[in-house]
């Protein structure tokens, strides 16, 4: 279906315009909500992973890999507009999960962070660097979500790839403890079937 096509249809003209006031409404509220984190007090968690290793400072490849795979999927989406919109309104349920993730496991950082500048995040918030954003992780289940929603045989084992480079990234970094790491695809991955199965029940197919 391409755009001419989906937007004939009044109900994904809606869609569009709901979800796209969503996801900026969510980001914005996310940056807003980590800025608060940052102030409450937390816990260290034992890890037995991270203390195997001195922190590595890979910020720029965390960066590189997520940012070129989110533009290339959305390249590959363009003209799929309603597997987009699967996309993006799983990203938003991912975001709202992780709000209440998070504010149920208040974590302190790891001994030895090296702290992410994330320029996305600091474009949405106030400016502040975060620490605290930690369960689950955010960068991993990004990626994976984009390797879910990709139908292309080869741009998805790429994309695995690349989830698995920047999860062992985030913790070679010390950014997130494991358990943050492992949680992230399976979260994804139960947001991703929710929203599969809420656009299923409500007549919103996706592209063939």
């Amino acid at each position: 279906m391409t755009w001419k096509e989906y937007l004939k249809n009044t109900r994904s003209k809606y869609e569009l315009i709901i979800t796209a006031i969503l996801l900026v409404v969510v980001l914005s509220g996310l940056t807003r909500f980590l800025n608060h984190v940052e102030a409450r007090k937390g816990i260290v968690l034992p890890d037995p992973v991270l203390p195997l290793f001195a922190p590595v400072n890979l910020t720029w490849l965390i960066f590189g890999l997520i940012y070129f795979s989110l533009f290339f999927t959305i390249y590959m989406l363009f003209n799929k507009p309603e597997r987009l919109m699967l996309t993006a309104q799983t990203y938003i349920l991912v975001i709202l999960v992780r709000i209440a993730a998070i504010f149920a496991a208040p974590f302190n950082p790891p001994a030895g962070m090296i702290r992410l500048d994330d320029p996305f995040v600091q474009f949405f918030g106030t400016g502040q660097l975060l620490t605290k954003d930690l369960f689950f992780s955010g960068h991993t289940a990004t990626l994976f979500l984009l390797f879910l929603v990709i139908e292309n045989k080869k741009v998805k084992l790429l994309l695995l790839v690349f989830t698995i480079v920047v999860a062992g990234a985030v913790l070679l970094q010390h950014i997130h403890y494991t358990i943050d790491v492992l949680a992230a695809p399976f979260f994804t991955y139960g947001c991703y079937a929710v929203i599969k199965l809420a656009r299923k029940k409500f007549g919103f197919e996706l592209d063939k």
